[in-house]
């Protein structure tokens, strides 16, 4: 089928660039109506004008339960319980150990652990009160099995999701399955904040490839169609964790 996702209401978060871009992308052109989340607005309505289906913005922060339980309540209201959900809202601000604040801890945690499940819960329990089959995957990072200096809120936070992928995974079986992406470098806007924070963006571009096996960075594209993979084809999977990293965590 040309649009195996064809009356399925998705969500995504992150949905503004990068991988939550690319991934509306995929969705809306397999025939699901898309509700695309992240904090500015600006940025959702230029995604939203490239989906080639229906499409509904949700400016919300995922690090606030209140914001996202009423993005939820939109969807709902609009095109009834969503039956797919993508949750690759995510931050990233490498700092040593002596420059990690508890601000910057904080926010980090948020985002990126606490985020994905108030995002996660919302709509395991909304699909699971309706009665509705459906996906949540989130997307975790190598770094949520291997460790690097200055990630160490990063990792813990990635670290996190895999285990909260599981434990919902196991809970919310047998009517919503719970999957992991964890990509390797991505060529997103983040990582390419990440190479200018460092200093030296070449530098930091080049020494990254040089620990990839696949000596290149992945695409947002590629990223998008795992996550694809995990919500057609692979209907006997729940909490599993898919590696898109290159390579990077089997050296």
């Amino acid at each position: 089928m040309s649009t195996p996702l064809i009356n399925r209401v998705a969500v995504v978060t992150g949905a503004s660039s990068g991988i939550g871009a690319a991934t509306a992308r995929a969705l809306s052109a397999a025939g699901a109506r898309v509700a695309l989340m992240a904090r500015t607005p600006a940025a959702l309505a230029k995604v939203a004008a490239t989906l080639s289906g229906e499409a509904l913005e949700l400016p919300a922060d995922v690090s606030d339960d209140a914001q996202v339980t009423a993005a939820f309540d939109r969807v709902e209201a609009t095109w009834g319980v969503p039956d797919l959900v993508v949750t690759s809202a995510g931050v990233s601000r490498p700092a040593r150990l002596d420059e990690l604040t508890p601000d910057l801890w904080r926010h980090t945690v948020d985002v990126n652990l606490s985020g994905t499940f108030y995002v996660a819960r919302e709509a395991g329990l909304r699909m699971g009160r309706a009665g509705v089959t459906g996906d949540i995957v989130t997307i975790g990072s190598e770094l949520s099995v291997i460790g690097m200096a200055s990630y160490v809120a990063y990792c813990a936070s990635k670290a996190g999701v895999l285990g909260l992928t599981r434990a919902l995974a196991a809970e919310l079986a047998p009517g919503v399955r719970v999957n992991a992406v964890c990509p390797g470098p991505v060529d997103t806007p983040m990582l390419a904040a990440e190479f200018d924070a460092d200093g030296d963006a070449r530098k930091a571009h080049e020494e990254t490839i040089a620990r990839v096996p696949l000596k290149r960075l992945a695409t947002a594209e590629e990223v998008a169609a795992a996550v694809m993979y995990l919500v057609a084809p692979t209907t006997y999977a729940t909490g599993m964790a898919l590696n898109l990293d290159g390579g990077t965590t089997c050296v």
